[in-house]
């Protein structure tokens, strides 16, 4: 035998799923503490994708149960629509068998990897087959499946099947024995369910850990997100290999109507215009391109003007997700203030959409002392490792934190105070760092989006700060002036043998101030507060006032003309505030037709409150 044959006899193929037996720590399976959050995470996930998809209210529940002293049986059961039995082997079984790697929208997974990747890893460390339970609507039972990964096919092996009776409607139930190691704090799996509850607020989710203790996240809305829907490809986004991809499968005649039938956004004047730049013949075939024409059409993609992609393939959160799931989580530090969420308007990059959303707490019983938490989330799914290498947290660290009211050294770096930060970045493919999708990739445009959204939300922060010293110094003036005049005139009357005067007006030429007092005492459904309006002033004051809470929405009208009150009086204003909130957040008040100046506890009415009106109306139905 020759030499090059003898070497050639050595090379074997091996499976997609021998390879990642050998080299799982590319999925993060790399110590048994981060492996075990990882079954958790993924089948989480899927989960959470399933109902998303079918538009089901998610009822989830989570186990981690201990079988010895490094082996852990993890269950994991959704409410979504259920898998045919006959697909459960591929589904769970072969690696990169998905519904979404071609699919040009967002989603939280797509390479179908995560779920049979934690499979293998049960099946190396235990050798246990994992167990499915599956159970479709369409269904009278449901069917439990043992099943183990052949590695060297990459497909899936029943070992047994039978029908079972369920005592849910449909669904999937998935356990995966494993070695492992469980512990609490940060990068935790009871860390990641909580980051997870924030941002799926119409979600129920019990937790049982390893000592059997239940911790149960429930649904503060029963909305479901807008459905993201799937696009084709931009030009924009393609490499030459993935061009010639497409030409291969496409089933379209001529290289024209390949232009306009495999391409988002490349209408018929749009695809003479390439065929002109690239200096192609649009009548070849699209299944004979070669390497050269296809640098070609790349370089003509990038000359011609070309429109954005649509982004009707995105699913934000929204708003009311992030508030919601906020206060529903972080509640327990009473926080001082939650901000207006900010989302940011649709960015594209290399032909993908893409965007931000950014939500804070701040205050209350949250740690002065300790650095601002921050919580990443890509698609949906919170990033718990890789902090230093993530795109949120350079882009945390390089603003200057300080004319926002925070305590940061030299302007640069993750700033101290008591704070919450949320950062959501989502797209039809986020660049992640690694296989694991563990921290978003430090690409220029996405951090610049994300520190626009975090100065934004920075700015509505320095407004509450602000609104809070002014009214502190209004309130030490205010008490000021009525503690120690009525303190002078009784002191004057002793002396002087005189009946003690009536100081109101006194009080009014002194103070010179409208003055807007506000006490919260709680009730069904939120809370009940007394606005009450001293005028001390010379003058009578009529104005109009309105109202913004901090956080929920006032019960009926939010805007009072106050009629007109004499020097020294006083004129109550009664509303209900709606919220899930156990402490009173807070109304912030706005007026028209009074010179700002006099007015203690409001400000000016900002000019969007026509926009936030109509905000409002649109939440409340």
């Amino acid at each position: 035998m020759s030499a090059g044959r003898a070497m050639a006899s050595r090379y074997k193929e091996i499976s997609i799923a021998e390879f990642f037996e050998k080299n799982r720590h590319i999925l993060g399976f790399d110590s048994p503490q981060r492996s075990l959050f990882m079954i958790v995470k993924e089948a989480l996930d899927n989960s959470l994708d399933a109902c998303e998809e079918w538009g089901i209210l998610p009822e989830i529940y989570v186990e981690v149960a201990k079988k010895s002293d490094d082996t852990f049986r993890v269950t994991v059961r959704d409410n979504g629509p259920g898998i045919e039995r006959i697909e459960v082997p591929r589904v769970f079984g072969q690696l990169l068998y998905g519904s979404r790697f071609h699919a040009v929208r967002q989603s939280r997974g797509q390479q179908g990897i995560g779920i049979t990747a934690a499979i293998l890893y049960g099946q190396i460390t235990t050798g246990e087959p994992s167990k499915i339970m599956t159970k479709t609507q369409e269904s009278d039972v449901g069917f439990e499946i043992y099943m183990q990964i052949n590695v060297k096919e990459n497909k899936g092996t029943v070992i047994s099947e039978k029908p079972v009776i369920v005592n849910y409607g449909h669904g999937v139930e998935i356990s995966i024995t494993a070695k492992g190691r469980y512990q609490t704090g940060k990068q935790s799996i009871i860390e990641y369910l909580r980051e997870t509850a924030v941002v799926n607020p119409n979600m129920n989710l019990t937790f049982v850990d390893p000592d059997g203790i239940t911790t149960v996240f429930r649904r503060s809305t029963e909305k479901l997100p807008e459905p993201a829907k799937s696009i084709k490809p931009h030009p924009l986004g393609l490499e030459p290999g993935e061009i010639i991809g497409l030409a291969a499968v496409s089933k379209e005649k001529h290289l024209r109507s390949f232009l306009t039938g495999e391409f988002n956004r490349v209408s018929d004047r749009v695809a003479d215009e390439i065929l002109k730049e690239s200096g192609l013949d649009g009548s070849t075939l699209p299944g004979e391109m070669k390497a050269e024409s296809a640098m070609k059409l790349q370089q003509a993609f990038r000359k011609v003007k070309l429109m954005p992609p649509p982004v009707d393939c995105l699913s934000p959160l929204g708003e009311e997700f992030i508030r919601r799931g906020l206060m529903a989580v972080y509640e327990e530090h009473h926080p001082a203030f939650y901000s207006k969420p900010v989302t940011r308007p649709v960015s594209v990059y290399n032909g993908n959409p893409f965007s931000v959303e950014v939500g804070i707490v701040y205050g209350g019983e949250l740690r002065a002392d300790d650095q601002v938490k921050i919580i990443r989330y890509a698609n949906k799914v919170p990033l718990l490792y890789q902090a230093g290498a993530c795109a949120v947290t350079r882009a945390v660290a390089e603003i200057d934190w300080r004319p926002y009211g925070m305590d940061q050294k030299q302007g640069a770096g993750v700033p101290f105070g008591p704070m919450i930060i949320l950062v959501h970045v989502y797209g039809t493919r986020v660049p992640y760092t690694s296989e694991s999708k563990e921290a978003v990739a430090a690409i220029p445009e996405i951090i610049e989006e994300i520190k626009l959204a975090l100065k934004s939300v920075g700015r509505g922060l320095k407004s509450f700060m602000n609104r809070n010293e002014r009214r502190e110094k209004a309130n030490e003036k205010f008490n000021l002036v009525m503690n120690i005049i009525p303190e002078i005139g009784k002191k004057c009357s002793r002396i002087l043998g005189r009946e003690e005067p009536n100081i109101d007006r006194v009080m009014s030429l002194v103070a010179n101030v409208v003055f807007i007092k506000e006490e919260g005492s709680k009730c069904d459904g939120g809370f009940e507060v007394l606005a009450r309006i001293l005028n001390y002033t010379s003058e009578s004051r009529t104005f109009t006032l309105y109202a913004e809470p901090v956080s929920g929405k006032i019960e009926g009208e939010a805007m009072w003309t106050i009629p007109s009150i004499s020097p020294a009086g006083v004129h109550e204003v009664r509303f209900k505030v709606l919220t899930e909130s156990d402490r009173y957040p807070g109304t912030d008040y706005y007026t028209t037709g009074i010179n700002p100046v006099l007015v203690h506890g409001a400000e000016p009415l900002p000019g969007d409150w026509s926009l936030r009106e109509e905000e409002a109306v649109e939440d409340g139905e």
